[in-house]
């Protein structure tokens, strides 16, 4: 199926030079053509966002780190998750990981376009006692014409994995985004209850400042005093280990932040106003959204394609290939130069391949069962996740009410001890139990509320939608849908 010309000719050494110089040029070009800094596919444009980056940040993939803020910096909910995003080593791993994949999808579509090879050869034989000196010099183009859609199979592949990439990606994120909204809420609930724990401290002085007066003038006991100081004494353990537990906080919300534990970080007010609560959904239509937005499961379902696509690829290459070569190629022995040129068609038939082709496809089959049977473990734990986040919701909003009553009546009851106590027809037992019991109203207050924004921020993250508008819907006050 090829056809061949050639001539025996005595060329100058020149001409070869000159020959072997026009190659050089020509592989130089095609050197700058492919070189590593171009991108003739245009997969930079498929690759996502890179996380935590601002619209000016380095297109290359180049990894620069995130300036650190400055010192003065009070950090809000969307501070905190920005700077979380771009400089956890997560995010960073898996977004090169979606680079890859982007770049393989490049390397299937090449497989479409033509090759161009040349070579060069020089050297020195002897024969019969005579020496004598070689060179030539090849240009070969070859061009997979037909293979039966082995490379269609691999490209869909190839996308297939950058799409699992790309969702891979967004899954990581959320979970960050996650685990900086709870990093951030325990802080701002460490932060309140050290308040709390500061405030009881402050009612039982005071309780031990009366017990102390009533005492002095006769109307106190011994007993109350000592038992005033005990509960004084407790109030102030108490916010010792409140002060200790708000440096934890602290520690672990700058290293989700990728920051050093001890850094100092001041948080911004966080408003304690019962938040709106009318969250009702259909657990069953909220299931079927994570279904449609869960990107791990979005990762697993592409994953399948591409096992399936795979299999396809296996069954081609088992098959025929047509392939075109074409091109000139000169050389020269003893002076005596010969030129030809080559054009026709190539056709490989695999006979037998020692039942490679039949192996592989059944591996590749084994292997889109076992991507479709975790496609559907996937699928089965995003309902589960729905549910018991939603459930989490639904008793976090129960509690906010319940505790709301609770601190109401636990401040109405110390009222009625301190004023009785007071007027000395009281005893320091009652005051002293009214006391613990505001304090503790407080703290579950507090508690509630601030997991209640976490059990929401769950739920988000359960049907896949977890991102900075729940923030922006937070700061509104527009809590009404998950």
């Amino acid at each position: 199926m090829a056809k061949t010309t050639s001539r025996r000719t005595a060329l100058p050494p020149g001409t070869i030079l000159r020959f072997c110089l026009a190659l050089l040029a020509v592989v130089a070009a095609a050197g700058a053509v492919g070189d590593e800094t171009s991108d003739p596919f245009a997969t930079g444009k498929l690759v996502p966002a890179r996380p935590g980056f601002s619209a000016g940040s380095p297109a290359d993939g180049s990894q620069q780190p995130c300036p650190l803020p400055a010192a003065n910096t009070r950090y809000g909910a969307l501070e905190v998750v920005d700077l979380a995003l771009c400089r956890n080593p997560g995010t960073r791993e898996v977004w090169a990981s979606a680079r890859v994949a982007a770049e393989q999808v490049g390397l299937a579509q090449a497989d479409f376009l033509p090759a161009v090879d040349g070579g060069l050869s020089i050297g020195r034989q002897r024969s019969d006692g005579r020496n004598g000196s070689t060179r030539g010099a090849s240009l070969t183009l070859s061009w997979l014409l037909f293979d039966f859609g082995a490379r269609s199979a691999k490209l869909e592949g190839a996308r297939q994995l950058l799409a699992a990439a790309a969702a891979s990606l967004d899954s990581t994120v959320q979970g960050v985004f996650f685990a900086a909204l709870r990093a951030y809420y325990g802080a701002q609930a460490a932060r309140a209850a050290l308040a709390a724990a500061l405030e009881s401290e402050r009612a039982s002085r005071a309780s031990l400042s009366a017990a102390e007066v009533r005492y002095q003038v006769g109307s106190g006991t011994p007993a109350d005093r000592l038992q005033a100081q005990t509960a004084w004494s407790q109030a102030t353990l108490n916010r010792i280990k409140a002060e200790g537990a708000l440096r934890n906080a602290y520690g672990r919300l700058a290293n989700v932040m990728g920051l050093d534990a001890h850094s100092s970080l001041t948080l911004d007010e966080i408003a304690l106003t019962p938040p709106a609560l009318s969250f009702e959904n259909d657990v069953a239509a909220l299931i079927a959204e994570a279904r449609r937005n869960r990107p791990d499961l979005q990762a697993a379902e592409a994953e399948l394609r591409a096992a399936q696509a795979n299999v396809d690829y296996a069954r081609a290459a088992s098959r025929p290939t047509i392939a075109l070569h074409a091109g000139p190629s000169w050389q020269e022995v003893d002076g005596l130069s010969t030129r030809s040129t080559t054009l026709g068609l190539s056709l490989t038939l695999p006979i037998f391949t020692g039942y490679a082709s039949t192996y592989g496809v059944r591996s590749a089959q084994a292997k889109s069962e076992v991507q479709a049977a975790r496609r559907e473990g996937i699928r089965q734990q995003v309902a589960l996740d729905v549910w018991e986040a939603y459930q989490a919701l639904a008793t976090a909003t129960q509690t906010v009410r319940t505790a709301a009553d609770l601190l109401a009546s636990a401040e109405q009851s110390e009222r009625v001890a301190a004023g009785r106590y007071q007027a000395g027809v009281g005893n320091i037992l009652d005051l002293l139990n009214a006391q613990s019991a505001l304090a503790n109203a407080r703290l579950q207050r507090i508690q509630a509320m601030l997991d209640w924004h976490v059990s929401r921020a769950a739920l988000a993250h359960a049907i896949g939608t977890l991102d900075h508008r729940l923030l922006a819907a937070q700061s509104s006050g527009a809590f009404d849908r998950p």
